[in-house]
């Protein structure tokens, strides 16, 4: 029977991809969870207004400010930050949930949740750069989401996260999606079968079962 590509070990991994809003970040990482059972998008809680399209607890989670100030006070978050006057946080116990069931779980958060968790987690670290400041004011403006000054305000902060782009361990360019994604789709292959494994026969030597050591 052909091995899969991913699913080899009893415990998932924690990926981190940071990249400039409009750079196609989530679109990346949900063709991943599209082809491969074992990849889960992390539903980052927020406290923004919702995007038309959007859809609560599927793009992001949406609540009140209030609420999620108390969920910080409960210790929930692995991370959160404030951008732009909201909030923005990932989920501790539903990121362990998932690794424990041998999901491997995606953050798509910014530069500064990469930061706080920087020697805090064991995590793979993505930045995906857009091809030029140009090109992303125009995906900007394509969109149609945002005003011109909320625009003017995301490009600011895109050349801010750039500059923290020595922070992560690769880097991919999106030019063209589908060369990006074969790109991402092989960083995710190569980083399971990296890891240190122990190989023992199973089934009369007929197959292998790989564990961590």
């Amino acid at each position: 029977m052909k091995q899969p590509l991913l699913g080899k070990h009893n415990a998932g991994l924690l990926f981190i991809l940071s990249a400039p809003s409009g750079t196609g970040k989530t679109t990346l990482v949900q063709m991943l969870t599209k082809e491969f059972d074992r990849v889960v998008l992390s539903v980052t809680y927020t406290t923004r207004e919702k995007r038309e399209g959007e859809i609560d607890g599927v793009h992001y989670s949406f609540i009140t400010k209030e609420q999620f100030i108390a969920r910080i006070d409960e210790g929930d978050f692995l991370e959160y930050v404030e951008i732009y006057g909201d909030y923005y946080g990932t989920s501790k116990s539903w990121v362990e949930e998932q690794r424990q069931k041998g999901k491997h779980v995606f953050l798509v958060i910014d530069t500064q949740g990469t930061a706080l968790l920087k020697g805090r987690v064991d995590a793979v670290t993505i930045f995906v750069l857009p091809p030029s400041l140009e090109e992303l004011k125009r995906r900007l403006t394509l969109r149609r989401s945002d005003s011109m000054e909320m625009i003017e305000k995301r490009l600011k902060w895109a050349k801010r996260e750039i500059k923290a782009i020595g922070n992560y361990q690769y880097c991919i360019v999106n030019d063209d999606l589908q060369t990006a994604y074969q790109i991402l789709r092989s960083i995710v292959i190569a980083e399971e079968h990296r890891f240190n494994i122990e190989c023992v026969h199973s089934q009369g030597d007929k197959s292998w079962i790989l564990k961590i050591t």
